[in-house]
């Protein structure tokens, strides 16, 4: 079984990285699953254009980009992570929003008829997500659209999105390091996470 971890934070080393570090390491590895971080401002990642060439070609040949890196690694994984700091109520832009528009291509099934149903390259595939976000502010309402952005993406890929974790009331880099508690709790949800894949 194997895991990857992406994060969407521009920020090396922060509060994403180290909560993804925390859901990877102390818990999905620690159940015996393969795991693998990836930091999404190690790629460049073009956003989509809508061109629609995806439909016909079944991926994007818009662009070849850090995306046709990942999709190997993605189609890989029996489960996927994401994660994403809290950016005026969403998603990170460039980073996260990209990556997400961007699985669109190769693995949505389209009908001919617009806008017609669909279907996903992953629907049967039995796959699971976990989600998770880092906000500064500490009302759970602040924290805005971040989960749902990520989660209703993934679930309409065929995902079941099995968890998710939100954590507030950290901005300084790394402050996520001197909390034990919301430490723990993403080991315990990596542990979670790992054991429902086996």
């Amino acid at each position: 079984m194997k895991v990857i971890g992406i994060t969407g934070s521009p920020r090396a080393g922060g509060n994403t990285d180290t909560l993804l570090k925390a859901l990877l390491e102390g818990g999905a590895a620690s159940e015996g699953v393969e795991t693998e971080a990836v930091s999404l401002r190690d790629y460049t990642i073009a956003p989509c254009t809508g061109c629609e060439r995806c439909r016909k070609d079944l991926t994007c040949t818009r662009f070849y980009d850090g995306m046709h890196l990942l999709y190997p690694k993605i189609e890989e994984a029996d489960g996927i992570i994401l994660g994403s700091p809290t950016y005026n109520y969403n998603i990170t832009p460039p980073e996260m929003k990209a990556f997400i528009d961007r699985l669109y291509p190769p693995y949505y099934r389209f009908t001919g008829v617009r806008p017609g149903p669909y279907s996903s390259f992953f629907t049967s595939l039995g796959r699971k997500a976990l989600v998770f976000s880092v906000a500064e502010q500490t009302k759970p309402a602040e924290r805005g659209f971040v989960i749902e952005a990520m989660q209703r993406p993934l679930e309409a890929l065929g995902f079941e999105v099995t968890d998710t974790l939100p954590a507030e009331g950290y901005f300084e880099k790394r402050a996520i390091a001197g909390d034990s508690a919301v430490q723990e709790r993403a080991r315990e949800a990596g542990r979670r996470f790992a054991r429902g894949l086996i």
